[in-house]
């Protein structure tokens, strides 16, 4: 995993979520249903000629809850997640077990040594998607309340990320899956449209 990836597939989640596996809907988990109604109709919608250009509208607590119910595989190491929309901007927190990012992987890099244990994460990244292409930046990342240096999150995302995922970075370009469009993140909404 890396944290790159994380915002990169959660923080634009109408990517990752389409591509979902079974929530473990229960009675904790209240907007389980209307989420994956939703993404239902996406799919669908998808694989029509001629795709109903309505706009579908994804809250954020449809989306957090979706993901704390399992609906999205999260990558080894992310133990939780909390996304906030802001327009343009996604900001999530997250628990991070950096050594089950790490595994298997060594350096001797001291500087390094900070992505280790478990740390809560908040990352601040830019998303868009327009023309069917998705777009992320990571503005910045901190860790236990302190901003990682951007050279320092350059290189652990070098060394740690993107050997697993070549396409996730800092910046991140992807396809948007279903014949989404436009994806718009608003405050505390996602808003995809199919064309």
């Amino acid at each position: 995993m890396k944290i790159a990836l994380t915002i990169t597939a959660l923080a634009f989640l109408c990517s990752a979520a389409l591509t979902a596996q079974q929530p473990r809907p229960g009675p904790e988990h209240r907007l389980v249903s209307s989420m994956q109604n939703k993404l239902d109709h996406i799919k669908q919608n998808g694989e029509r000629p001629h795709p109903d250009q309505a706009p579908t509208v994804m809250t954020e607590e449809e989306i957090n809850d979706y993901i704390a119910s399992g609906g999205i595989k999260l990558p080894a190491g992310v133990k939780r997640v909390r996304l906030e929309g802001q327009s343009g901007q996604v900001n999530g927190q997250l628990t991070v077990d950096f050594d089950e990012i790490r595994a298997g992987i060594r350096s001797s890099n001291p500087l390094l040594s900070i992505f280790s244990g478990v740390h809560s994460v908040h990352v601040e990244a830019d998303a868009v998607g327009s023309g069917g292409t998705g777009k992320v930046h990571v503005r910045s990342v901190s860790l236990d309340g302190s901003e990682v240096p951007r050279f320092l999150l350059e290189l652990f995302v070098a060394k740690f990320i993107t050997p697993k995922y070549p396409t996730i970075g800092i910046d991140s370009a992807f396809k948007l899956p279903n014949r989404i469009d436009v994806a718009t993140v608003g405050y505390h909404k996602l808003t995809v449209s199919q064309k």
